[in-house]
């Protein structure tokens, strides 16, 4: 007998033809390659792809964990939220419905988190980027906390450390979004005064007013293999110079070469790769003490690990 019946509806076969379900979420497709990737693989490597070392975009509150020793950051800071000065309303909504949605679609206030932790030992003030918020635009608050975490460092002699990913300046905030990128110049500029370090680390995509800001402001400018680091957009530099543009030119390789970044570190390796950076600073100038590591606040990278 055949393995086909025929029935008013169509040729079916005898057996259960229905593909087992799949649970949701299981599987992902890598954007590098196109592999079928499974989630606790990625989550394995980091959410980095095993063949062909894609780096997806992740949350800043769990880049946190790639990046600081374990059990150190302290978060600070969290509960700035954005006003609505400005009145806006977009195609779409109002900001603050934006604002409300985003909030409730990432569990954030806004697309940056800051506080205090160790990496590799040595005491840093971080502030980092969430792209899943509104872009990673930058707006007053993101701007704020940036801020404050060179605050911090700069009052606890502390490293700072920014990690980047957005889209730029927020426009619903018009020139108040504007604002935070002097504001935060001036800062890096008091905290070089400092003598302290300012490691910037570029994640994918990393462009426009925060590029033009604190992003490129690094002491060191660290990026993470083929993230988009530019200012404008391809489409928009190509109509304005009239000329086609090289393969790749805003990625971080191409960056590299051409002087902008500094190194290009796997998320696998960032921690020790910063960690070392800012090891060399440590001890270069003497723990980051005012008065060459005599202070009694001057930390002491044997001592007994203790929240920072």
């Amino acid at each position: 007998m055949s393995w086909l019946k025929r029935e008013r509806s169509g040729i079916k076969t005898t057996a259960k033809a229905e593909r087992p379900e799949v649970p949701e979420g299981l599987w992902t497709k890598c954007d590098g390659c196109g592999e079928a990737l499974f989630q606790t693989v990625l989550e394995q490597h980091l959410w980095t792809c095993p063949h062909c070392d894609h780096h997806f975009r992740v949350p800043a509150r769990q880049y946190v964990g790639y990046l600081t020793d374990e059990g150190s950051f302290v978060e600070r800071h969290a509960n700035l939220v954005a006003g609505d000065p400005l009145e806006f309303r977009d195609a779409k909504m109002r900001y603050p419905d934006r604002l409300a949605a985003a909030q409730r679609d990432t569990g954030e206030k806004d697309a940056a988190i800051s506080g205090v932790a160790t990496i590799g030992g040595v005491p840093v003030s971080v502030a980092l980027m969430n792209f899943f918020f509104m872009g990673g635009s930058m707006g007053s608050v993101v701007g704020e906390k940036v801020a404050r975490a060179i605050e911090d460092g700069i009052a606890e002699r502390r490293a700072v450390v920014v990690v980047s990913a957005t889209g730029g300046a927020r426009m619903q905030e018009g020139i108040l979004s504007l604002m935070q990128m002097a504001k935060t110049s001036v800062l890096l500029a008091r905290l070089r005064e400092a003598r302290l370090p300012f490691v910037s680390l570029l994640t994918d995509p990393s462009t426009a007013g925060v590029l033009a800001s604190y992003a490129s402001l690094g002491d060191v400018i660290v990026a993470e293999p083929k993230a988009l680091v530019g200012f404008a957009g391809a489409r928009v530099i190509r109509q304005t110079i009239g000329e086609d543009l090289p393969p790749g030119f805003q990625r971080a390789e191409f960056v590299l070469e051409k002087g902008f970044v500094d190194r290009i570190a796997h998320r696998k390796t960032v921690r020790d790769e910063i960690g070392g950076l800012l090891g060399y600073f440590w001890h270069s100038t003497r723990g980051f003490a005012p008065d060459g590591g005599t202070s009694p606040h001057a930390y002491d990278p044997n001592a007994p690990r203790s929240n920072p």
